[in-house]
């Protein structure tokens, strides 16, 4: 399936540390990112008082933080960080936030399923979490080496996300949030985390829509080990369909890729999408299956570490809403691993 033609009204993405001014008052700024997806997009909107607000930080590593100090000697000299806007509490969104918030003494802004989940993540180094998620992979069907590969990785959060304040500022969906004069409204997508802010415009007619609607790539839906019978994918669609009813003009400022018109078109081909997507899981289950067999179907590459955890989460996500539609069950055979097949 092709996706539908989009357009782009700023085909050339910024250079790192390089602000580009996509509307009056509000500056695109791209980060690196050390993994496949390698960049992710900041969004810097000006206050009234000439400082800003952030729309994400960045992943807390050191050539982000070289890159935030010749923004701060140079473009931003005089105009400070007023508040950091967090998205999702992912790395490469809230990574330097703690550190931004410190440097600034500016409030965190987030959702509160965002906030807690971070500060959980960041603060649980059991040897019991660690455990859970081997068990997990291992129910999933992948082969000891990779389930010990998992449980060896520690608490890997930490390492890409700077100390998060203790404490935030919380914002509601539906919420309105000011911003330059402006009234943002607050719009939560769910799926690919659990309460993401994105940030709505009607005055601009601008979406910031973080990892929610990307122009390229299907976001990441996953089930994860700390909630193993989720069902994020009904999640995701529900929230596709609140953001098709904004104006199908609307300019989407995403967190990968680059803005682009064509809101509409991408909610119709990302829910096609994932109905392509359960259309293979039915058909795979006609026998029983593991979630690594499907995760096979799905991914016709070779994976890194990351990339299997993701393509792990993916498949379980599509197995899991086809059991809460009562399409198939979910068995545990003799050697523990899950089963799935249609009833």
């Amino acid at each position: 399936m092709e996706p539908t033609p989009l357009t782009y009204p700023h085909p050339t993405a910024p250079e790192p540390g390089v602000p580009v001014e996509v509307a009056p008052g509000l500056l695109w700024l791209r980060f690196p990112l050390p993994m496949a997806l390698n960049h992710v997009n900041l969004w810097l909107l000006q206050d009234d008082d000439g400082g800003w607000t952030l729309v994400d930080a960045g992943i807390g590593n050191a050539a982000s933080r070289e890159i935030w100090d010749g923004l701060i000697a140079g473009p931003l000299a005089d105009k400070p960080i007023r508040r950091v806007l967090v998205t999702h509490m992912h790395p490469d969104h809230i990574g330097l936030a703690g550190w931004l918030c410190e440097r600034f003494t500016a409030p965190l802004v987030m959702t509160l399923a965002e906030y807690a989940t971070a500060r959980a993540t960041w603060s649980d180094d059991r040897p019991e979490v660690s455990a859970a998620h081997a068990a997990f992979y291992r129910a999933a069907g992948l082969p000891q080496e990779a389930v010990e590969m998992v449980e060896a990785r520690g608490n890997v959060y930490r390492r890409g996300v700077s100390p998060i304040p203790v404490a935030a500022h919380r914002i509601r969906d539906g919420g309105s949030f000011p911003i330059g004069g402006d009234p943002w409204r607050v719009m939560v997508g769910e799926g690919h985390s659990a309460e993401m802010a994105c940030l709505y415009s009607a005055r601009r007619g601008i979406l910031i829509s973080a990892d929610q609607v990307l122009p390229k790539i299907s976001p990441n839906v996953s089930v994860w080990p700390s909630e193993p019978e989720a069902d994020p994918l009904a999640d995701f669609l529900r929230s596709l369909s609140g953001l098709r009813q904004l104006p199908a003009e609307t300019l989407v400022l995403p967190s990968h890729g680059i803005p682009f018109f064509g809101l509409h078109q991408r909610i119709d081909w990302l829910a096609a999408h994932h109905a392509e997507r359960l259309a293979l899981t039915r058909e795979l289950c006609r026998k029983p299956s593991t979630v690594a067999e499907l995760m096979a179907a799905m991914f016709h590459r070779a994976l890194d570490r990351q990339q299997m955890m993701f393509a792990v989460g993916e498949a379980s996500a599509h197995l899991n809403r086809l059991v809460a539609a009562g399409e198939i069950v979910r068995e545990t055979g003799a050697d523990g691993v899950w089963r799935f097949v249609g009833r």
